[in-house]
């Protein structure tokens, strides 16, 4: 089994949903088609996935060792930024990228504030009754998790989990991104308005259907 399961296969693995296209699989891994796809063509020849109107995982005992493998390999070689965006979606339970990481999103990675690569918390809202599910999930991966951003003097790595507990999610989709709605993330915007309104301004360039009313320059900053 491990000699089929490398990393990337791992990953795919654990990243398929049932009826998954390859497309879908490789958008929501940001990895590219071709590597997907041969990682896909190496999991059908030993048995581990079907193809057939859409991905199917033929044995959950796969995911098991999917993921020990992942978690295995995190543990020798702490993830980077990238990566930690990618693993929530090995999990079984739903999230959605809020505060900071929903900006971050819905403006496609062209707004980023208040983080450095040194200090870096991502924003993730879940289900309140998953909450020890997921403490328990980012365990595997040595990620620290919280309530609210830990100062970075009290953690071991730069990177942390800033989990929002809710009674349900609302959740959009932006480049494979599960996210927290626009609207609301415009409102978590603008009671932030300080920081946040370059990233207005930009979100107001973006999409066509919004009519936001911001505008901002780098040269009116610089004059203030």
């Amino acid at each position: 089994m491990y000699e089929v399961l490398d990393d990337t296969a791992a990953q795919v693995i654990l990243t398929i949903e049932s009826g998954d296209s390859i497309r879908r699989v490789a958008q929501h891994l940001h990895t590219p088609y071709e590597t997907v796809r041969q990682a896909v063509n190496r999991l059908e020849d030993a048995g581990y996935v079907s193809y057939d109107d859409g991905l199917t995982v033929v044995d959950e005992r796969v995911r098991d060792a999917a993921l020990d493998l992942v978690a295995a390999s995190a543990g020798v070689s702490p993830p980077s930024i990238e990566e930690t965006y990618v693993i929530p979606q090995f999990s079984d339970w739903t999230f959605a990228f809020t505060r900071i990481d929903a900006v971050y999103v819905w403006t496609q990675g062209g707004y980023q504030v208040g983080r450095e690569p040194d200090d870096y918390p991502l924003f993730l809202a879940v289900r309140e009754h998953d909450v020890d599910a997921w403490e328990t999930f980012f365990e595997w991966f040595d990620l620290p998790t919280a309530f609210e951003r830990q100062p970075r003097d009290e953690l071991d790595g730069p990177l942390q989990i800033v989990l929002e507990p809710r009674p349900s999610l609302d959740i959009e989709h932006v480049e494979g991104y599960p996210v927290i709605p626009r609207v609301e993330t415009i409102e978590y915007m603008r009671e932030n308005y300080a920081q946040f309104q370059s990233g207005l301004a930009m979100l107001d360039r973006m999409y066509e259907d919004l009519d936001l009313g911001v505008t901002y320059r780098e040269t009116e900053r610089a004059q203030s």
